[in-house]
């Protein structure tokens, strides 16, 4: 059960006050910038090999965010003919670590006991070799991505495992990142308030974006048309 603290949805960035830099950790290149379409500070991590730059929540490896809500969200955007990569390190409930890999330097798919690496491919605004599903360098044009993260259901069909919490985040080169976030609800990006009313999703656990993790949609424009959304 969703600690209260935990509920509806718990911004991570805030809770934690990353920018700070006392309950996270940062190495090499990473800043904070204020970016006016995403309407807020948003955190670039750039560098030439993954290991050199990172930002990691929580700031020692041996804590625990202790974070149990069902699905992780992350909003993000892959820096132009780049390479990223992003850990996540999961509790089972037989307290064994997992450690969940996306990258789009990974070809292929493969998985251990302890570890389970997911190709990543960049979305972009044009089309072309991006929506042909290979993995590379992302594209010039990379879109803002809310990936979406279902850890009990990822454990569960990969390593036949139940879900305790998440760890910690390892935000690794070459991304900008606005924001993380889990909760127990499906948030779906672009509805409104009344439809999801209208459609009574609530009792499905599905809900709109809270206002402070949404992506800013220009009046006229349609959220599909302008970003990213993927679920695994």
């Amino acid at each position: 059960v969703l600690a209260a603290w935990q509920r509806p949805y718990l911004n991570i960035f805030k809770h934690f006050h990353v920018e700070e830099w006392k309950r996270s950790a940062k190495e090499g290149d990473v800043a904070a910038l204020t970016d006016t379409r995403m309407k807020g500070t948003i955190y670039r991590i750039r560098g030439s090999n993954p290991a050199s730059s990172y930002l990691q929540l929580p700031r020692a490896g041996t804590q625990s965010l202790g974070l149990t809500g069902r699905y992780l969200y992350l909003l993000f955007r892959p820096l132009p003919r780049k390479h990223f990569l992003v850990h996540l390190d999961v509790t089972t409930e037989e307290n064994l670590v997992v450690r969940i890999s996306f990258s789009n330097l990974f070809k292929e798919f493969k998985s251990s006991a302890t570890w389970l690496q997911f190709p990543f491919v960049c979305g972009a605004a044009s089309e072309g070799a991006a929506r042909q599903g290979v993995p590379g360098a992302a594209p010039a044009d990379a879109r803002w991505t809310c990936l979406v993260l279902d850890l009990p259901s990822i454990l569960a069909l990969y390593l036949g495992r139940s879900y305790s919490h998440l760890r910690g985040v390892k935000l690794c080169c070459n991304l900008l990142v606005k924001n993380l976030c889990t909760s127990d609800l499906l948030f779906e990006p672009g509805m409104t308030l009344a439809k999801a009313r209208l459609g009574d999703l609530s009792c499905r656990g599905v809900a709109p974006m809270p206002r402070e993790l949404a992506f800013p949609v220009p009046k006229g424009e349609k959220w599909h048309d302008l970003y990213d959304y993927i679920r695994y």
